[in-house]
């Protein structure tokens, strides 16, 4: 959402005059599930990666929802969970220059997204991106509505709608 274009909040109808160009989780939704007394010992988090219980291995990456009739794609911060093969061979590769080429990684989708149906494990692929870049998520194509978005685009109105629930996800049922 560019710039200077004041929205209205679905969810609190505030108007909101600032953009919003991604959101997205901290963490992976298992992450969350783990007791906070436990997750000292059982995990580790960084600002790309997470690994729990040395048996499940996540990647933060960028799913990109085109927008109608806009330059700019919305951007929602998601983790994926990949197989240990793959993860490691990603880590390895994460400062490599030319990373990029390498075939995408399929996983699963490890963030839950407030106001959509359930989005953890939908099948992804995780594209590697050049050094310093984060990796793209490319959906399944379901008839989900996060894929059907990422397919399809949205309008803004129906942008503006999903980033009120992401925004607020205390509101949302």
């Amino acid at each position: 959402m560019t710039e200077g274009n004041p929205w209205r909040c679905e969810v609190r109808g505030t108007v909101h005059s600032e953009s919003v160009a991604a959101l997205g989780a901290d963490a992976p939704q298992y992450w969350y599930d783990i007791p906070l007394a436990d997750r000292k010992h059982r995990a580790q988090l960084s600002f790309d990666q997470c690994v729990i219980d040395d048996q499940h291995f996540f990647v933060l990456g960028r799913l990109l929802l085109p927008v109608i009739n806009e330059d700019e794609p919305f951007e929602l911060l998601v983790w994926v969970s990949l197989s240990l093969q793959n993860f490691r061979r990603m880590k390895r590769l994460w400062t490599t220059p030319g990373r990029e080429s390498e075939p995408a990684y399929f996983g699963w989708l490890s963030s839950r997204l407030p106001g959509l149906p359930e989005t953890v494990n939908l099948k992804c692929n995780l594209h590697t991106m050049p050094v310093g870049e984060r990796p793209t998520v490319e959906l399944e194509p379901t008839a989900h509505p996060l894929a059907l978005a990422q397919r399809d685009g949205l309008t803004r109105p129906q942008l503006q709608s999903l980033i009120g629930r992401l925004m607020h996800p205390e509101t949302v049922r």
